[in-house]
């Protein structure tokens, strides 16, 4: 799974996700994306399993490039813990996704292909997608 190999600070606040994304908005390596409509946190689990769903039906056919990389590492106290005590432990990584952001390329199938490795990694995704690409409404 993805995670930063050193990071300047263990532990990172929550924060909050507001407005659109500026960067990774529009195709870069392929000839179809799958842009985030909604802003959430997405973790490193969800990306690999949208990635394997993808690369699993499209038979290893064409490229697929993962645009978004979690560098959030999210805390959590362990179950049945009373309050106080301190922030818990890092348990997973994540990464803050703004709406517009292009999330998945693929490049080297069919539109029909990429339309439908797409829609079974969005199942795997917490938030509403589309794609976009060439000829693509």
């Amino acid at each position: 799974m993805l995670q930063p190999k050193k990071t300047k600070f263990r532990k990172a606040h929550k924060g909050r996700i507001k407005g659109v994304a500026t960067s990774a908005t529009s195709l870069n390596y392929g000839t179809y994306g799958l842009k985030a409509l909604e802003a959430e946190r997405v973790t490193a689990r969800q990306i690999e399993a949208a990635r394997v769903a993808m690369t699993r039906f499209m038979k290893r056919a064409g490229r697929v490039w993962v645009r978004i990389f979690p560098d959030v590492p999210v805390s959590k106290k362990p179950v049945e813990v009373r309050m106080g005590k301190g922030k818990g432990s890092p348990e997973f990584w994540a990464c803050r996704v703004k709406p517009g952001k292009i999330l998945f390329e693929v490049d080297g199938v069919s539109q029909s292909i990429a339309k439908e490795a797409f829609g079974r990694a969005s199942s795997k995704l917490p938030i509403k997608t589309k794609v976009v690409g060439q000829l693509i409404k």
